[in-house]
């Protein structure tokens, strides 16, 4: 158990924490959220004892072992696993210990340090090891290669799974998503639920807090509240909070009209009953998302781009690849005005080489890709922020692309990006992770493309800039193909998937979820035993093929008919439930003598909000 007692904590002469108070009981899976600079990763410093408070105390057990990722590796000759098994002090200590004895024979000293391997289960570390590593996505002829020879992102591949090796019974997190793909996601949320021990973890993933969480620690003006609550709950609660405010309501209401756009076009567009539950789901949650980012300082909206050509661009037998071998073979696919794709695959299965070819960065080694006259591509690539002149301001920048447009207008615009005041007219240089990836999206989005390419576009982003992106991306107009490990953007913007996996691209028919399950269903049939030929066909093979056109059915008159008094009934309630928003939104309903009219008029809404959704599901089901 970690308690910290009125504590307050200061980087140089910034106040970052004041009297805050937290009790991290054994088995708390603890998520610290909160905008960039609250001291969330300082916080994190404070209770792994690297930092001492100004005021306040910090008790710690006796006895606790403590686990954190080291965000640094030396060019190491030794191999991934072999690093990964240094994680457990231990374990190191006494597999050195048996080489010099063995170099010794000394067969006593042997016998007891045998004893000891056993008792801390380092018979099997090697294979422990290498299971960590498989699940966040080395390749098994990999683990033993040097730890030179892989990547930075791959590198911290390596640190996390050193962390997660190492007996603890606390781990601390900080942006572990950050280079994973979707797969290894999903495998570390797994790892994590079971975990036995206390985790706390800083993270801008909300998909990844709700399932890992049991509670939520917000930082905000100076202060640490504890929520009970995976991140949902939590911004549901922080959301009626705010809502409670009258002077946020009239915001909250336009946040709510400005993603009303949305949702009639997705209920215009949406064709698959699987994906539409997952868009649902996520649909009901926009309304607290605006009550809860109300008061964000990013408000940025795509502008107006060109009308575009159907389809924008085709893929006929494409070959991929780099170095003359090829990555991806037979891509046949077309994105049509309207789509919004997202990628679905593992790091190396040829998600950014993909990207590239359709962004222009790289030529196919074969095939042919037709672009249609009228395009406008926006290519924002993982490593966009290399492309930014470190002597550049936000204003020299975004004026460079801008035109004509006034500098009155170039500063407002950068203003929605959180480029505020003196901070559009300071170098880029030292600017953080977060600012530049802002700056990047904010000059992609000035140039109104008709065809956006994101690929990992929320690295770097916190939260409400993620939310922000979410929102802008709901209401653009073209089409969109992303690739994300960020799963509440992904339901959020996309309607359709496409898998890059063995070598091939093909439709993914299903929602996240289902992906999830394919992944599970994979990972066990790998596993499992050998079978009999006949016998090996894996249960999600139905669920991902390539892509192919679906015949036409027969029109049904009665289907027609109901579908059609269903979508007259829609615009009917969503009248009346904006109707019914904006009254609730006037602060003079509560401070009226008569408050239960406000009861009255919300009661209406809940009913009205029922009929909505079981209309909307009926209609999804039918037109399915």
């Amino acid at each position: 158990m970690i308690q910290l007692q009125s504590v307050s904590l200061r980087r140089g002469t910034q106040l970052l924490l004041e009297n805050a108070n937290l009790t991290l009981q054994p088995g708390y899976r603890l998520g610290l959220v909160g905008r960039n600079g609250t001291g969330k990763s300082s916080l994190l410093a404070l209770l792994e004892g690297k930092l001492t408070p100004d005021a306040g105390n910090v008790d710690r057990a006796g006895g606790q072992r403590l686990a954190t990722v080291a965000q640094e590796m030396d060019d190491l000759d030794v191999s991934a696993v072999e690093s990964v098994l240094a994680g457990d002090v231990e374990y190191d200590r006494i597999s050195k210990a048996i080489a010099t004895a063995e170099l010794a024979e000394d067969g006593m000293a042997l016998a007891t340090l045998y004893h000891d391997l056993e008792a801390i289960d380092g018979f099997t570390a090697r294979s422990r090891a290498a299971r960590l590593l498989d699940g966040l996505g080395f390749a098994p002829d990999a683990i033993d290669r040097p730890v030179r020879s892989f990547s930075g992102g791959w590198r911290m591949r390596i640190n996390l799974a050193r962390a997660l090796l190492a007996p603890s019974d606390i781990l601390l997190l900080d942006e572990p998503t950050n280079h994973l793909d979707l797969d290894a996601v999903f495998w570390l949320e797994q790892w994590l639920i079971n975990y036995p021990g206390s985790l706390v973890v800083v993270s801008h993933d909300r998909d990844f807090l709700d399932q890992v969480c049991t509670h939520i620690a917000h930082l905000e003006n100076k202060s640490l509240t504890v929520y009970t609550s995976n991140y949902s709950g939590f911004e549901q609660m922080r959301a009626e909070r705010q809502a409670q405010n009258a002077a946020l309501s009239a915001k909250i209401e336009r946040e709510r009209a400005h993603l009303t756009a949305f949702v009639d076009r997705f209920r215009a567009q949406a064709t698959k009953a699987k994906q539409a539950q997952s868009r649902i789901k996520a649909l009901a949650r926009l309304p607290v998302l605006a009550a809860t980012h109300a008061d964000s300082t990013f408000t940025f909206s795509f502008r107006p781009a060109p009308n575009s050509p159907d389809p924008l661009l085709t893929m006929e037998h494409l070959e991929l690849g780099y170095n003359g071998k090829a990555l991806l073979k037979n891509i046949d696919l077309t994105v049509r005005a309207g789509d919004r794709i997202g990628l679905l695959g593992a790091n190396g299965a040829g998600k950014t080489t993909l990207m590239r070819v359709l962004g222009g960065a790289e030529k196919p080694m074969a095939g042919e890709l037709f672009i249609s006259a009228g395009v406008r591509v926006g290519y924002y690539a993982q490593h966009q922020l290399e492309q930014l002149d470190p002597r550049d301001t936000p204003m020299t920048a975004l004026e460079r692309i801008a035109g004509r447009a006034s500098t009155q207008e170039v500063r407002n615009f950068l203003g929605g990006f959180g480029f505020i005041g003196d901070r559009a007219f300071e170098n880029i240089e030292p600017f953080s992770g977060g600012e530049k990836a802002r700056l990047a999206l904010a000059l992609l989005v000035w140039q109104a493309p008709n065809l956006l390419l994101l690929d990992e576009p929320t690295n770097h982003l916190d939260l409400e800039m993620r939310e922000a992106l979410a929102a802008a991306l709901q209401t653009f107009e073209g089409a969109l193909v992303v690739v994300s490990h960020d799963r509440s953007l992904i339901e959020m913007v996309c309607d359709n998937f496409w898998r890059v996996h063995d070598g091939k691209v093909g439709v993914f028919d299903g929602d996240l979820d289902d992906y999830r399950r394919v992944l599970t269903d994979e990972r066990r049939a790998a596993n499992a035993p050998a079978k009999p030929a006949e016998t090996t066909k894996p249960k999600s093979e139905s669920t991902w093929r390539p892509a192919t056109k679906k015949p036409a059915g027969k029109p049904d008159k009665r289907t027609d008919k109901r579908v059609a008094e269903i979508e007259h009934r829609l615009s009917a309630v969503v009248l009346a439930l904006q109707a019914l928003d904006t009254q609730l939104a006037d602060p003079d309903l509560y401070a009226g003598p008569d408050a239960t009219r406000a009861n009255e008029l919300t009661s209406q809404r809940q009913t009205l909000a029922e009929e909505h959704e079981a209309l909307e599901l009926e209609w999804l089901s039918l037109n399915d």
